[in-house]
């Protein structure tokens, strides 16, 4: 399944913003700055990431059953395992 470039420009903005943070978190780790702050960063970087990959993959379910493709033609055992790669 290929995914609409167009309908993935909110999850590219939402990336870009994650490699943003994630430099963020590179820059306090160098300048030295308390455990908390670095490890709170990090989480919502990770957050970010968890939330685009939800987005991927629940835009790409969307494109399989707005094709008319019904849930049989649709790989099931695909679509669970990118689900969980994400939890």
């Amino acid at each position: 399944m290929e995914l609409d470039p167009n309908e993935m420009t909110p999850v590219i903005n939402r990336i870009k913003r994650a490699r943003g943070q994630l430099d963020g978190v590179l820059r306090m780790l160098e300048d030295g700055r308390d455990c908390e702050d670095v490890v709170t960063q990090l989480a919502a970087v990770s957050r970010a990431l968890d939330r685009a990959g939800f987005a991927i993959v629940a835009t790409g379910l969307q494109q399989c059953l707005s094709n008319g493709d019904d849930m049989d033609s649709v790989d099931v055992k695909k679509m669970e395992k990118l689900f969980l790669s994400l939890a």
